[in-house]
């Protein structure tokens, strides 16, 4: 079950009010998503829901075969995974609203530069999203700050009535305890001024500290901490491939596996001592020479850029549709909404 989906479903119902035909109160889905949580949540799923959902760049290319739905996701965010086949006038059409968004100054072409926001924007929009549906949740009167205790209450305070081994049973290498205590570090570190109470804008660096430039040294740590399971503060081999693949069997391993073993002996592993450090894991996580809007961007204008004038024309993305949006579209209403306040 996913939990966030079906409270933001019903909270949105409840928020509309007694027009919608739905008269439940916000309270109220607050206390269901408690009971929810306290039933289905478990330690893994925990920590699944707070992993990031950058595009990472090993997804542009699968066993050296381009993969067209990266341009996909990283032209449209997150609304990419919701596509619906739609016929390719259809697709043309609707990617042409799009156009007219991205070309800020009307000159009739996307520039580079104007691309760039473009991605930017819709790579950050599920974050703003975000941030702006559990501030509402859990600061339903939206004052200015946020307490721990409100926070830590509203979606820890089931563990007062779990026994020490339930609170600390790991799952997966997780635990509630250890999930509250990561959380609790992290409030601290977000807590600019140290008052204990979070702002909006220290909420969203709380929420997505990989977002947050002041925090890339603690998303290192937790990092670390995550796939780190012999606990000696380092990531070996080992560790960073079962992070990232759970079979057993050694010839079951995919083809894109052991091209991350080779990235991890080759690029990763800068002193060749077959583990990952701090900084080397930093280096992993936001390398300092890649900007993926600026590489998306170039990528993009090479496909489809037929006059190579470094610009795209209306005509030039719509009659390359099939690179940003394949043969599928959506409804693209919300992203243009939210456009207008970009």
């Amino acid at each position: 079950m996913d939990v966030s989906l079906c409270l933001q479903y019903l909270c949105e119902m409840a928020l509309k009010g007694p027009g919608s035909g739905c008269s439940i109160k916000l309270t109220i889905l607050i206390c269901l998503f408690q009971l929810l949580f306290l039933v289905s949540a478990s330690p893994k799923d925990l920590k699944n829901d707070l992993k990031s959902k950058d595009l990472d760049e090993k997804d542009h290319y699968k066993e050296g075969i381009h993969n067209a739905e990266y341009d996909h996701e990283a032209f449209l965010g997150d609304e990419a995974k919701s596509f619906q086949d739609l016929p390719p006038e259809e697709s043309k059409k609707r990617l042409g609203i799009i156009v007219d968004k991205i070309d800020t100054n009307k000159d009739g072409n996307v520039s580079k530069h104007e691309l760039e926001d473009w991605i930017r924007y819709t790579q950050q929009k599920y974050v703003r999203d975000n941030v702006d549906r559990t501030w509402k949740i859990y600061n339903p009167d939206n004052k200015d700050v946020m307490s721990w205790e409100a926070y830590s209450k509203a979606v820890y305070g089931f563990m007062k009535d779990l026994s020490n081994k339930e609170l600390t049973r790991e799952e997966d290498g997780v635990s509630y305890q250890g999930l509250y205590d990561r959380d609790l570090r992290r409030w601290h570190a977000a807590d600019s001024n140290g008052d204990n109470n979070l702002t909006k804008d220290e909420f969203f660096a709380f929420l997505h500290p990989e977002e947050t430039p002041r925090l890339r040294d603690l998303v290192v740590l937790e990092t670390i901490e995550s796939i780190d399971k012999d606990k000696d503060g380092k990531i070996s081999l080992n560790e960073y491939t079962r992070d990232l693949f759970q079979g057993e069997d050694e010839e079951e391993q995919p083809e894109w596996l052991k091209i991350e073993v080779e990235h991890f002996n080759v690029h990763r592993d800068k002193d060749k001592d077959g583990f990952l450090d701090n900084e080397e894991v930093k280096d992993w996580l936001a390398p300092q020479d890649y900007d993926h809007a600026d590489a998306e961007a170039k990528h993009l204008i090479y496909e489809a850029d037929k006059n190579n004038d470094e610009q795209l024309s209306k005509d030039e993305i719509l009659n390359s549709y099939d690179v940003f949006v394949g043969s599928q579209a959506t409804d693209f209403g919300e992203a243009l909404i939210r456009h207008d306040e970009f």
